[in-house]
């Protein structure tokens, strides 16, 4: 493609589920902890979790954890006050697992991050790069779990980024208009150029609504990305997963984010 003389939309990114797969890390990580914390009579299903981030408020997937845990108990027919859950506890167990053992130790990643499969290369944001589309990334990853696939794998030089540490969970939309004041100022954009932020879930597509709402002067649009398990899924769960993300607000819905070539980002606009 012709590089643009100049930008037209700018590109923001989810990470897990749309960078890498998170179905045998983040999630199993996930799976692991309400498993321990319910005394192994738990374990939710990949069909589970997507059912509690349908409801697009558990964005975190350690309070998502805990979330489960208190459901499960609930439905044993005890009330959350009875139940004692330790939150710290919680995140240490699920960081363990995931990060690996040695939680003091900033750069030791050993655990099931160490198991996740891109989704895309750097030569996909070289593309956008040469296509005049800036981008940047707002994700509910702690800063060193995106930095490490962002920066030690893709090799991506310093990007920008707003995670977990940084602002208020998804769907607040705070992080992403952090993501695009940075973006502008870094590269002397427009005010007004449309966003595109590409998601795996309800809450990500929230987002966007809420930044539609909140800052009517650009225009916000949300593509959904349908994460490794759903793609790998039975039809009718790849179309119920799809329309889930547009009743959320997505404009589009994509089996991956390589799809996402500036060409259909320019097609997106209106």
């Amino acid at each position: 493609m012709t590089s643009l003389a100049v930008p037209r939309a700018i590109a923001v990114f989810d990470i897990d589920g749309v960078l890498r797969d998170v179905g045998n890390s983040y999630r199993r990580a996930l799976a692991d902890t309400v498993e321990k914390f319910t005394g192994g009579q738990y374990r939710p299903t990949s069909e589970d979790i997507d059912e509690l981030k349908s409801e697009g408020q558990w964005n975190n997937d350690w309070e998502g954890s805990q979330e489960l845990v208190y459901r499960y108990f609930e439905a044993q027919g005890k009330s959350r006050d009875a139940i004692a859950l330790n939150y710290d506890q919680i995140v240490e167990f699920f960081q363990q697992r995931y990060r690996g053992p040695n939680l003091k130790d900033p750069n030791q990643w050993t655990g099931y991050i160490t198991q996740e499969p891109l989704l895309v290369d750097a030569a996909y944001f070289d593309g956008l790069t040469r296509d005049r589309i800036p981008w940047g990334f707002f994700s509910g990853a702690t800063q060193g779990s995106a930095r490490f696939v962002l920066e030690r794998r893709l090799g991506l030089s310093d990007p920008v980024l707003i995670a977990m540490e940084d602002a208020p969970g998804k769907p607040d939309p705070t992080g992403l208009l952090a993501v695009v004041e940075r973006l502008t100022e870094q590269h002397g954009l427009s005010a007004n150029l449309p966003v595109i932020y590409a998601g795996d879930t309800v809450a990500d597509m929230q987002t966007v609504v809420q930044a539609q709402a909140n800052y009517a002067q650009r225009q916000w649009l949300g593509v959904g990305i349908l994460p490794p398990h759903v793609v790998a899924g039975a039809a009718a769960y790849r179309d119920a997963y799809g329309d889930a993300l547009k009743m959320a607000g997505a404009i589009a819905v994509v089996s991956g984010v390589t799809e996402l070539t500036a060409t259909v980002i320019h097609g997106l606009e209106r």
